[in-house]
Parts: structure tokens; C-alpha cells; sequence
């Protein structure tokens, strides 16, 4: 089953026969819900209301060029049943209908008219107080409640996690690596070159990779960021777990806390530290270094977000990172 070629006909029958939806209704139409970065999502209108589907390709979405396991499907399944008892986790989540693991097809429910906070990028607004909140919560609750040791199983996922290693602590310290930075804003190239000329950079990302690489035991969605969070109905939901692993929690909120300085919206991170409960051997030093590096990736690596910024204001942000992560450039 590949969801960009079925008909209407075959779609009522492929969901039927899955009982993704009850035999009584029928596919009316389908539609993109938005831009998707890893898979190919599309809105299934149906008689009487709809949902969403989810097919992880052996591609990501967004760059065709660039391989990805199709496993990631099965991990996202997998995380929401891992999480499906706890009603605060599944409150701020789409309700999970069901997987196709032949067809790596996932099934959920339909938020709606939903945006992603990506929006905050272009500081037109702040992410409010409630919805800092919310989020730690959420956060909290997922690395504290729920660990490896508990869950008597394992979800490594490393195939995903490898890809997203090799983007985040490898691939924006390359100084040929085929990206033209100047494409995405003229000069960006010349300021990111004595970052990826640093070999004290680069032995502490590859130092920070492996610890990623390495299992840990709580439960982390892996990529917590605006792209992540989504309002619907003036409700703020969470999507998209699947990266997720069991690993270090300190990889989470150093990524939640990197998109404060990328969205400008730092005067939160006091907050965030407030609202946020550690669990036991939380490692700040570690958080910071995670949060420097996905300052860094998202500045002069492959996954750009829609900074409305001048190469000067990066440039700081650069500065901010190497902060974060002690070293000296």
C-alpha cells in the first residue's frame, strides 16, 4: 500500500479491512495537513469525520535524496502504547488508532485545523507561560515515570537515531559536506567555517554522539521542538515522537532549551528550569552541551528552520552554543 497512489475506492477498503475505520463510513477525500518532514502524512476525510495517516518511506519526506529507516513507524507506535495509561501524557497527544507494520501506516486521530509553533521562529509571538508549563510537564512525567528498567523492554530504535547522529554531531562540522550555507543566506558559508575548522569542536561532538548512541533509561521523545508542538482548538499538543528511545532526558530539554535562544524567546529559560522536574542524576552540564549542539546544527547543518535573522544574529547564537558547550573557538 503506498498512500500517494491509492484511489478513494482503495483507501475505504485498505482502512476497513485494518479496521482503521468502521464499516459503515467511506473515504470522501485526502488532503496534506501541512508540511512533513520525515513522512508523508495525509488527512483522510471520511462520512462522518476523519484522520490522520502516517507512512514512514525508506526517504525523509523533506529531502528525498536522504535515506531513512522505514522502522520509525514501529517506534512511534511503540511510544504511544508505552505511554497510553498515563492520561496527562495522552491528554496532549492525538489518540493512537492502530499500525500497519507491513506498510509501516500509522493511524491517528485528526486534531484539526492544527499549526505547529514554528511560527515563533519568525518572532511574531512569544510562547506563552501556560504553555511552558505544559510542556515540562510533559517532559517531567515522560523521563521520570517512565524508564527502561520498568518497561522491561528495550526501544532503541537505532537505525533513526543513527540518522539523526549523523545530523546533529557530524554532518554541519564538515567542511565539504555538499551544503551550500550561502544558499540559505549569503555569508552564512564564511561564518560557519571556523566552527567546522575547530578540532575541539569536533572531538566533543563526536564525544556528545557517542553518548547519544549509547542507551540510556528514560523515556525520550527526541525531538522536542516548535516543529513538535502544534495548537489546535487553543490547545497545545505534542506529536511526532518518533525518535524517540530510551536514553538521556538531558537530550530533551537541551533541545527544548535550544529553540528558546533559536526563537528568541530566552527570557523562558528560567522558567523552563523552574517548571521542569530532574530526575534523579540529571547531568546540567550535559543539557547544556545538548543544547549548544542543536544550536549549532540548526545554524550551519542540513535541518534549517525558518530563522528570520541576520548572519550577525546567528553569529551570536553560534557564540551562545560554544558557550554552552565550553569550548573555546
Amino acid at each position: 500500500m503506498l498512500l500517494h497512489k491509492s484511489t478513494k475506492e482503495a483507501l475505504t477498503s485498505y482502512l476497513k479491512e485494518k479496521k482503521f475505520i468502521s464499516p459503515d463510513q467511506q473515504v470522501l477525500a485526502t488532503e496534506k495537513p501541512g508540511e512533513g518532514n520525515m513522512n508523508y502524512t495525509i488527512r483522510v476525510k471520511l462520512t462522518n469525520g476523519s484522520i490522520i495517516l502516517k507512512q514512514s518511506n525508506p526517504y525523509v519526506e523533506k529531502y528525498p535524496s536522504v535515506p531513512a529507516p522505514r522502522e520509525r513507524a514501529i517506534a512511534e507506535a511503540n511510544f504511544y502504547k508505552i505511554i497510553s495509561a498515563n492520561p496527562t501524557l495522552t491528554s496532549v497527544m492525538p489518540d493512537f488508532i492502530g499500525i500497519d507494520e507491513d506498510n509501516f501506516i500509522n493511524a491517528m486521530e485528526d486534531l484539526g485545523d492544527a499549526k505547529d509553533l514554528s511560527y515563533l521562529y519568525k518572532r511574531q509571538e512569544m510562547i506563552s507561560d501556560d504553555e511552558i508549563k505544559k510542556l515540562c510537564e510533559y517532559l517531567s512525567i515522560l523521563h521520570e515515570e517512565y524508564s527502561i528498567e520498568e518497561a522491561g523492554t528495550s526501544l532503541s530504535n537505532m537505525a533513526l537515531r543513527k540518522l539523526n547522529h549523523e545530523h546533529v554531531f557530524v554532518y554541519p562540522f564538515l567542511e565539504d559536506n555538499g551544503f551550500d550555507l550561502d544558499g540559505i543566506q549569503q555569508g552564512l558559508q564564511a561564518c560557519a567555517l571556523k566552527y567546522k575548522k575547530s578540532n575541539a569542536l569536533k572531538k566533543l561532538a563526536a564525544a556528545l554522539g557517542e553518548k547519544y548512541l549509547s542507551d540510556g533509561v528514560h523515556l525520550v521523545h527526541g525531538d522536542f521542538y516548535p516543529g513538535s508542538w502544534v495548537k489546535a482548538n487553543q490547545e497545545l499538543f505534542v506529536i511526532d515522537p518518533e525518535f524517540c528511545h530510551y536514553g538521556a532526558a538531558e537530550f530533551d530539554l537541551g533541545v527544548m532549551q535550544a529553540h528558546m535562544h533559536l526563537s528568541g524567546n530566552e527570557s523562558k529559560l528560567d522558567q523552563i528550569m523552574d517548571n521542569y522536574k530532574k530526575p534523579h542524576n540529571f547531568d546540567e552540564q550535559l543539557c547544556n552541551q545538548y543544547k549548544g549542539m542543536e544550536i549549532l546544527r540548526r545554524i550551519i547543518g542540513l535541518a534549517q528552520l525558518p530563522l528570520q535573522l541576520s548572519v550577525e544574529e546567528k553569529q551570536a547564537l553560534l557564540e551562545t552554543a560554544c558557550e554552552n558547550l565550553q569550548v573555546k573557538i
